[in-house]
């Protein structure tokens, strides 16, 4: 499929929730990383995957308490899904 395909960047990203799941931070992190950055390519920013994942990833750092990295991605996932769902939606 190649690094750019939307399975592919799911699997990556999976991949770096079982590896944060475990506690191996360092090996999950650029697995985040690169799921983010290649769903914004590849969907743009507003895409609801690309919201799932930048919220994923924002989850990660929080749970090692770098919170200063994890807020702006939180607002950032929070307020792409009020602007692309609107601000009744169930999720």
């Amino acid at each position: 499929f190649g690094e750019e395909h939307p399975d592919t960047l799911a699997a990556m990203n999976s991949f770096a929730v079982f590896l944060h799941d475990q506690r191996k931070y360092d090996e999950a992190e650029p697995l985040y990383r690169r799921a983010l950055e290649g769903r914004k390519e590849v969907f743009g920013e507003e895409h609801p995957d690309t919201l799932a994942a930048m919220n994923s990833f924002a989850v990660f750092l929080h749970d090692q308490r770098k919170y200063d990295e994890a807020e702006p991605l939180y607002r950032r996932a929070l307020e792409g899904r009020k602007e692309v769902f609107g601000e009744e939606h169930p999720d």
